[in-house]
């Protein structure tokens, strides 16, 4: 049976390295990128089954990323993992909602690798294989 394909946006290679190993420990194929042409790249070039985002990075706008998803018509789950204050994670976690997209969590940072591998085990049933 393959591996869902998680595509991951985070310029912290760090949070990034972190997010990859809780997907592969979780039976996910991670593929991570650290900017916005990176991400739209490979998202076309082999469609993820789950995509997990930064808000905040340079060079680029993860509300940008979720409008791009949505122009995509992206029907499988959206992870906020970022930095920000609750208040703009649950606004954007809306925003997400108010474009279509299937959204999840958000998650704070720093992330707890229980709880964030919880959240994905708990999604791996409802991808689509």
């Amino acid at each position: 049976m393959r591996q869902p394909r998680l595509l991951v946006v985070d310029d912290e290679p760090v949070l990034a390295g972190f997010v990859a190993t809780a997907a592969r420990e979780t039976g996910y194929d991670p593929v991570l990128t650290a900017d916005d042409q990176e991400f739209r790249g490979q998202f076309i070039a082999n469609r993820p089954d789950m995509v997990v985002l930064d808000l905040g990075m340079p060079g680029m706008d993860g509300i940008e990323l979720l409008r791009f998803l949505a122009e995509q018509s992206f029907q499988s789950p959206v992870l906020i993992i970022s930095g920000f204050e609750r208040r703009v994670l649950e606004s954007s976690f809306r925003l997400g909602e108010a474009l279509g997209l299937r959204m999840v969590g958000p998650l704070g940072k720093p992330v707890r690798l229980e709880e964030l591998e919880t959240l994905l085990v708990e999604l791996k049933p409802t991808l689509a294989q």
